[in-house]
């Protein structure tokens, strides 16, 4: 007579799997639509440093003048297109003629891009002259400009 043991199991069940594919899912559909803010942003920060060199001008202008400049010429700056990227469309320096645009303000607009981003969508870098120094702040869609906050860096965003 012969003893036959139990087979012990090997490999997974198909419900197990399911599970697995179930889950890997349930992770990718949150990640993906992160990673892709993700690679925007980092798109956007390229206009921040961008506008960087362009702070230092008007501070130039201001330390020298006791006043903002209003426009690119004024601030010894090459037209709008000048600045002009894959990602930036323009820097131009505003007049302060618009309505919540101050004299000053670096207006970085932008090309559209991925899916997030239109053309004409801007960001703004505002002067603050009422300290002792040049100080900036900027704006997103939260403030008077028209970015998207979630693709703008975090100090541009609403409170």
């Amino acid at each position: 007579m012969q003893h036959h043991t139990p087979r012990t199991q090997r490999g997974f069940t198909l419900i197990e799997l399911m599970i697995v594919v179930a889950i890997v899912g349930i992770l990718a559909s949150i990640a993906i639509p992160a990673y892709s803010d993700y690679t925007v942003r980092a798109k956007v920060t390229e206009a921040v440093a961008a506008a960087g060199a362009i702070k230092t001008s008007v501070a130039d202008y201001y330390y020298a003048n006791g006043e903002l400049p209003i426009s690119n010429s004024a601030a010894g700056l090459g037209i709008a297109s000048d600045y002009s990227t894959d990602v930036i469309d323009g820097i131009t320096i505003e007049d302060g003629s618009a309505a919540d645009v101050e004299e000053g303000t670096i207006k970085v607009n932008f090309k559209a891009f991925d899916t997030g981003v239109t053309a004409g969508d801007y960001l703004l870098f505002i002067p603050d002259n009422s300290g002792l120094s040049l100080t900036w702040s900027c704006e997103a869609a939260s403030g008077a400009a028209t970015l998207p906050d979630q693709y703008a860096p975090a100090s541009c965003r609403g409170s």
